[in-house]
């Protein structure tokens, strides 16, 4: 089957894919500044057109080239005991996350992301003061609900950000954030494709066509990380955030 026929699979006109290659844009820019967030901010825009069980799949493609080469540039500032230490409990959230994503009902998916995705942005704007220290053991819940959210959601980032920047200076934290959301995605890649997900070509192809989009919206994040305030830019993001689970919660309601 040739990639035209491959495409054409998915019936997508001009405005939606005007719509869909901005949503990866933006979510890639966002990716760039805070090194999380793709689902949170493509999700609402692709659910329009494709189920969740396809989008969370496609983003985790997507984000495994993204996230590889953010961890290039800053991978001597890993901290490794940190990553081992989460590194387990993140794979066994990764590995539930996946289940309940290839299972649940489509519509019962809809509304848990649209309270996922609120819940995330109200804490971000309500909560100004984070925990200056978060014992050692908190990783274990921290992982394991950020890869369930990971898998299931396309983003758990948020909580192994707000575990590692109580622990480690600014540059280790974001360095070793980029290794723990890498593994994560090979984590998740390597489930999906077990389960068969990634024997679907025309989901393949769709994701060979957005990487340009994808590329863009990483060079846009970086120039912009150094000419703003990276707190400033997820503020606003947020609140994007916000809007767009709120709108996807009155959805499954009015359906």
């Amino acid at each position: 089957m040739s990639p035209v026929e491959l495409m054409s699979q998915w019936s997508f006109g001009g405005v939606d894919w005007l719509i869909i290659g901005l949503g990866i844009v933006v979510a890639y820019i966002v990716f760039g500044i805070a090194g999380f967030g793709t689902a949170l901010v493509a999700g609402p825009l692709l659910i329009l057109f494709m189920p969740l069980s396809k989008i969370i799949p496609l983003l985790v493609l997507l984000d495994f080239v993204a996230a590889f080469g953010n961890l290039l540039q800053s991978r001597r500032d890993v901290n490794k005991s940190e990553l081992l230490r989460l590194l387990p409990c993140m794979a066994i959230g990764c590995t539930v996350g996946v289940v309940f994503l290839l299972n649940l009902h489509s519509d019962l998916l809809l509304l848990l992301m649209g309270l996922f995705i609120s819940a995330y942005a109200i804490y971000s704007l309500a909560v100004k003061v984070r925990p200056t220290q978060l014992a050692a053991g908190w990783s274990m819940p921290m992982g394991t609900v950020g890869g369930l959210f990971g898998a299931l959601f396309g983003s758990g980032g948020f909580l192994y950000a707000i575990y590692l920047n109580s622990r480690l200076p600014k540059d280790a934290a974001r360095a070793t954030q980029s290794a723990l959301i890498s593994c994560s995605t090979v984590v998740r890649l390597s489930l999906f494709l077990i389960a068969g997900v990634y024997a679907d070509l025309p989901l393949l192809m769709l994701a060979v066509c957005l990487l340009p989009a994808m590329a863009l919206g990483l060079w846009c994040g970086r120039r912009l990380t150094m000419r703003m305030s990276r707190e400033a830019f997820v503020r606003v993001v947020t609140w994007l955030v916000l809007a767009s689970g709120i709108a996807l919660i009155a959805r499954y309601l009015s359906a």
